[in-house]
């Protein structure tokens, strides 16, 4: 694993916020495909990084930025790690175009310098599963919500308790010309959601993929778990990472090609004890969330 600076700036915003540390995964085999993987809020990409490199995928390189530190309203304003604002974990929040618009050209840009024969990802989780949606429709409508063109060419995204932003300009945008319609068509889109998830609530990521499915994005897969939830006693982030392992790498071996991965999967003591730590800090930033001990939470 290798680490990169904060190479660039959300000048989208009303003040431009610095992005952190980002951390690569270098394919074990030979690069076939190269994956940007955006973390939740509050969290960071040396968490995600250390996860993804204990998957069975040797010819995937995987890209883990870290997002900017900014003011977020729904810890009532109270700095966090985070892709974009919001007030509300869900599709009904109000969208922060130009936060979005910078956080997707911060990871279209880090896509652009891959060879030109590598296939091209983006995925995420909570907040980074959002922001890979958006960027999946950037892609498909060939601009950022700002008007300026969208640079790469996505072959896949994938979302773990997100919820898709601007679904209710969608439409418009995907209906604005046939080759909108044509890449929404083409993109594989894999979601999975916890029924029990009680902050990104499963209820927005059904929407979700029914809004992207109802506007021309045929190519969604959905896949709902029933024991997803913040219980100490149920962890249910490592049900996603097992769930996530399972139908991604069907979901990679069908978009990218069957030679690409090793089909077995072996669970080492390290890789299992990284994703227990990777669940109690996600568990943590939920429960703080749930309970409004970071700054002044507006109650919901």
């Amino acid at each position: 694993m290798s680490f990169g600076g904060s190479s660039s700036v959300a000048t989208g915003a009303k003040r431009p916020f610095e992005y952190g540390r980002t951390h690569v995964v270098r394919p074990k085999g030979t690069h076939k495909a190269t994956i940007v993987w955006l973390h939740g809020l509050g969290d960071n990409g040396a968490s995600w990084s250390q996860l993804l490199e204990t998957l069975p995928l040797p010819n995937i390189k995987w890209i883990c930025p870290t997002a900017p530190t900014r003011p977020v309203s729904v810890f009532g304003g109270f700095p966090s790690t985070a892709w974009f604002d919001v007030a509300d974990l869900s599709e009904d929040a109000p969208d922060d175009v130009p936060g979005m618009d910078a956080s997707a050209a911060h990871v279209a840009n880090l896509l652009s310098t891959e060879p030109a024969d590598i296939k091209l990802g983006v995925g995420g989780f909570s907040m980074g599963a959002a922001t890979a949606l958006y960027s999946a429709t950037c892609f498909a409508h060939g601009k950022y919500g700002n008007g300026n063109q969208y640079p790469v060419n996505l072959s896949l995204a994938v979302g773990l308790s997100g919820w898709l932003p601007c679904a209710r300009t969608l439409k418009n945008r995907i209906e604005s010309s046939p080759e909108a319609a044509q890449k929404a068509s083409s993109i594989p889109i894999l979601l999975c959601h916890g029924k029990a998830d009680d902050v990104v609530l499963y209820k927005h990521g059904e929407r979700s993929a029914d809004a992207l499915k109802a506007n021309g994005f045929s190519n969604v897969l959905f896949k709902s778990y029933n024991r997803f939830d913040t219980s100490p006693d149920t962890p249910w982030l490592h049900a996603i990472f097992l769930c996530f392992v399972n139908h991604t790498i069907t979901l990679l071996l069908e978009v990218l090609g069957t030679t690409l991965f090793q089909r077995r999967w072996t669970k080492s003591a390290n890789g299992s004890q990284q994703i227990w730590s990777l669940a109690l800090r996600h568990l943590d930033w939920k429960m703080l969330l749930l309970r409004g001990r970071i700054g002044a939470v507006v109650s919901k």
